[in-house]
């Protein structure tokens, strides 16, 4: 038996997904960093306009880097070399910035 001759675009994979990684994992930090602060954030009393804001910016700032690392992964070509299990963090930390964002005491 001989070995089947392998397709030319899997010899770039492994690079690929590395250089594609990269973005990805940063953008899905940042958005894990701003949504624990948005999470974590309480307000001192009932009235505490300041942390509601930083609540809202955090959201905002979580919703923003989760929403571009989905947008990295929506591309074809991204789509390609890395599978939905890259982006799945990214859209639960999107998910979890939204929820808290709707549930601000306005």
């Amino acid at each position: 038996m001989s070995d089947p001759v392998p397709h030319p675009d899997d010899a770039d994979r492994g690079c690929l997904r590395v250089a594609l990684a990269v973005p990805l994992i940063l953008l899905t930090l940042a958005a894990a960093a701003f949504c624990w602060m948005a999470v974590t954030t309480r307000p001192g009393y009932p009235g505490d306009e300041d942390a509601y804001r930083g609540i809202e910016a955090g959201c905002l700032a979580a919703v923003f880097f989760a929403g571009l690392a989905a947008l990295l992964w929506l591309l074809p070509s991204v789509r390609r070399v890395m599978r939905w299990p890259w982006v799945t963090p990214a859209a639960a930390l999107l998910a979890v910035a939204v929820v808290r964002w709707v549930t601000i005491p306005q």
